[in-house]
């Protein structure tokens, strides 16, 4: 599944998280608000199998294992994509081969033609005291090398109004402690170095202030959580195709990231509980693809990184974990066949300066997929795949005081998927694509995240058997000369039930957070004079403890977001104008449970480019 820069502008999309809801399978946890939290599940599987990378580098947090995409900005994407299981592209780091999903985020590339520089501005303005202002530069240094740079700052109150609902009592209240300031940059390099390959360089920075507001209970919504965050890295790649049959690529990356979280309550000895986080990472990718034959390729990945945690928590262990990642893939392709098949050897070790150790881990998982062109004249696919995986615990799961056990087992998962796929011309119709999967995952030792605000709380449950499918269709259709109709639909049906124990309350009950049903809707018409885009996004019941009770059960809700904008051309430059209107229904609903959402809202942007 793939959105470009194209689709994304199209349907008005101005935020990351917003535009990965588009994709089937696909679960955002959002804990509301502008500085709300956001992670990304695929298929029930958990944040944790779901990889994000970012410019073919993985972004990582071996803290909490959970990556928070509201870090990145939309502004600078060119194309984000998600693919589940075997990927078809087998000259990746060996990482990549090491998740259940993953989601990747391609930033944009400066592309120079009549001028050596060009200049991007750009403001946003909304409800709840939103200010989001934007720059970025881009750069030729001579004929072959150019930088770009990008900075943005983001601040809002986010004191959104909510209704609150026990029995037959339903009170107006407002959401305090949800207020953000942020700031990001980032510089890039890239260069060609003609017959010795390519070379990219990536500086980034973001640093976040924000207040956690905490659950809603009992009309108890006071919170006094806040969090500091701090991330910075530098990644370089270099790639180079050394004969026609042999292409080479290597990566490395450092990763430094701070967190402090202060919690201001009577429940503290002090009155308050004030901790700091450091994490660390180096990270070093080396991979080769070669061409053995015709159709038929070779593709070999080392993947070694080093993890540290830091804390000011007693006791702490200080650990450390050494991960040694080989991947090998071999893959047929002709213009009917695709045929993949891939093995990982995973090695852990970790240490600590007090207390136990998990024992080493090792192990191989091995994954097959198949495409076929039924049909040389038509664009019908069949595909299978098979992948086993497993993650091991997270330093938090590991080490956190009272809720760390080193004797938590890693977590298994083994995905099976079929589908088709189908795409042509259809009278009155540009374009038609239609798809269809059915898959299986059977996830043991599962632990599943049950949400607080900051640390999230684990548990084990043993067997979980994932049944679902997932429907995807897109279209275009011509209106007149120079008016179009674009749409976009997507479904998913997940069954995850817990299957550990017969004598169980939650035996064959629906996993938490995993709704049966969901999907959305979008459709953009675009006009010469302005474009309008509306999106649904429908998400059905779910539960927020393992017990399928009625105490336990969020509410299915239907979110609706409506998007006015028009692109002025004034010679070489451009300017943008676009309204958005988002949750037109002004529904009062929960992602996560007792973390209400916004209602209705509006927002602004202007976007001048030259």
């Amino acid at each position: 599944q793939v959105m470009d820069k194209a689709g994304i502008e199209r349907l008005g999309v101005q935020d990351l998280s917003e535009a990965v809801k588009r994709f089937s399978g696909v679960t955002v946890q959002d804990y509301g608000g502008i500085g709300g939290l956001k992670t990304v599940s695929v298929r029930s599987l958990g944040a944790k199998h779901t990889a994000v990378c970012y410019d073919g580098v993985t972004v990582t947090d071996a803290q909490s294992g959970q990556v928070d995409i509201s870090r990145f900005s939309l502004d600078n994407v060119d194309m984000i994509s998600l693919s589940i299981g075997q990927a078809d592209d087998i000259f990746q780091t060996a990482r990549m081969y090491a998740s259940a999903g993953a989601l990747s985020i391609k930033t944009s590339r400066p592309v120079f033609t009549d001028r050596s520089y060009h200049l991007k501005a750009q403001v946003k303005a909304g409800s709840f005291g939103l200010v989001n202002p934007y720059l970025r530069y881009e750069q030729k240094l001579g004929k072959k090398w150019y930088t770009s740079w990008h900075g943005d700052y983001l601040r809002a109150d986010g004191n959104y109004p909510f209704t609150l609902v026990n029995g037959n009592l339903i009170e107006k209240k407002k959401r305090y402690n949800s207020d953000i300031e942020s700031w990001r940059t980032e510089l890039n390099f890239t260069g060609d170095l003609g017959k010795f390959g390519t070379l990219s360089m990536k500086g980034y920075y973001f640093d976040s202030h924000r207040g956690l507001p905490g659950s809603v209970i009992f009309y108890n919504d006071y919170s006094g959580e806040r969090l500091w965050d701090r991330n910075a890295f530098a990644q370089i790649h270099y790639e180079n195709h050394i004969t026609e049959k042999f292409t080479f690529q290597a990566q490395a990356k450092y990763n430094y990231s701070w967190m402090r979280h202060l919690d201001v309550d009577n429940k503290y000895e002090s009155g308050r509980q004030d901790d700091r986080y450091t994490q660390k990472e180096y990270y070093l990718s080396i991979s080769g693809l070669y061409s053995l034959a015709d159709h038929l390729s070779l593709a070999v990945a080392e993947d070694y990184f080093i993890n540290s945690l830091d804390n000011t928590i007693p006791e702490c262990p200080f650990p450390k974990r050494y991960t040694s990642l080989t991947a090998l893939a071999i893959q047929y392709k002709d213009p009917r066949l695709t045929a993949t098949t891939s093995l990982l050897g995973t090695y852990i070790t970790e240490n600590v300066e007090r207390g136990d150790r998990p024992s080493d881990r090792k192990r191989l998982s091995p994954a097959v997929s198949l495409s076929w062109r039924v049909l040389s004249d038509h664009n019908f696919r069949l595909r299978a795949s098979y992948k086993d995986i497993f993650r091991v615990p997270t330093f938090n799961d590991l080490y956190y005081l009272r809720i760390g056990n080193t004797n938590l087992k890693p977590e298994r998962a083994t995905q099976y998927n079929v589908g088709m796929t189908w795409s042509g011309l259809l009278p009155f119709i540009n374009y038609l694509n239609v798809s269809v999967d059915g898959y299986y995952n059977r996830v043991s030792d599962k632990i599943v995240a049950i949400p607080t605000m900051f640390i999230w709380k684990m548990m084990n449950m043993g067997e979980v058997s994932i049944g679902g499918i997932d429907v995807n269709l897109s279209t275009e259709v011509p209106l007149w000369k120079n008016i179009s109709l674009t749409g976009q639909m997507s479904y998913s049906w997940q069954h995850a039930i817990d299957i550990t124990d017969e004598t169980e309350k939650n035996y064959r009950d629906q996993i938490p957070y995993t709704p049966k049903h969901s999907g959305n809707f979008s459709a953009a018409l675009q006009m010469p004079w302005i474009n309008i885009s509306y999106l649904l996004t429908v998400v059905g019941d779910r539960y927020a403890s393992p017990q399928n009770i009625e105490r336990n059960l969020i509410d299915r809700y239907a979110e609706q977001t409506v998007s006015l904008n028009r692109t002025f051309t004034f010679g070489s430059c451009s300017l943008r104008l676009q309204f958005d209107i988002i949750n037109i229904g002004n529904i009062n609903y929960d992602v996560v449970k007792y973390y209400p959402m916004p209602g209705r809202s509006f927002r602004g942007g202007l976007v001048f480019i030259y």
